[in-house]
């Protein structure tokens, strides 16, 4: 039976932090002993082929402050472009990685292997890339964008070309800092924004 009433005001949406890590990283949280080690730890196993890489970056707000409760998936194929699953990918890389931003500084690291160029559908090639899903406060609804690499040829690739305002492009692009070492920021908003895929 529906009830009307004038006295009952919906209430405010839920974002996704805090509780965000609570349940997926509880030791990031602080909980200990939830299970023997949390989910998505690390996208590669001890042994797994293909060069190290470690990349670092921040999740920049409108105001652009590092936001300190972002929590980060990545996705990503294993150095010859095989996803976890398929025939002859590298038993050693699931490809999926759960990690958050230090409570302090703001910064995410993300230690892996650089991912080989993936076959799509057609005939088509995607540059060697990462894909990510992001969270925090005031997001309602999981962000989607992709960490490509300044130092391999990307001109091909049929996401990138699909990007109209060409200068945006550079906002998908780790830059390199070191051997083996990338920065990669997510700008929300504003001056910088980051390119989010609507997938």
């Amino acid at each position: 039976m529906l009830h009307q009433s004038d006295r009952l005001i919906e209430t405010p949406s839920q974002t996704a932090g805090p509780y965000v890590h609570i349940g997926c990283i509880p030791s990031f949280a602080g909980l200990k002993d939830v299970y023997p080690e949390d989910l998505g730890r690390s996208p590669i196993e001890p042994g797994a082929r293909g060069t190290r890489i470690t990349i670092t970056g921040s999740v920049y707000d409108g105001t652009g402050w590092a936001m300190r409760d972002a929590m980060i998936e990545s996705w990503q194929a294993d150095a010859e472009g095989r996803f976890a699953g398929q025939s002859g990918a590298d038993p050693l890389v699931s490809g999926f990685c759960r990690f958050a931003a230090d409570k302090d500084s703001g910064e995410f690291i993300l230690r892996t292997i650089k991912p080989g160029a993936v076959a799509g559908r057609d005939g088509m090639v995607f540059a060697p890339h990462i894909a990510l899903w992001i969270v925090a406060r005031g997001i309602n609804i999981g962000l989607s964008t992709r960490i490509y690499f300044e130092d391999e040829d990307n001109s091909a690739d049929p996401l990138l070309a699909r990007i109209e305002q060409r200068p945006r492009v550079q906002t998908l692009m780790a830059t390199a800092t070191g051997a083996g070492t990338y920065r990669f920021d997510i700008r929300l908003q504003g001056e910088g924004e980051t390119v989010f895929l609507d997938l």
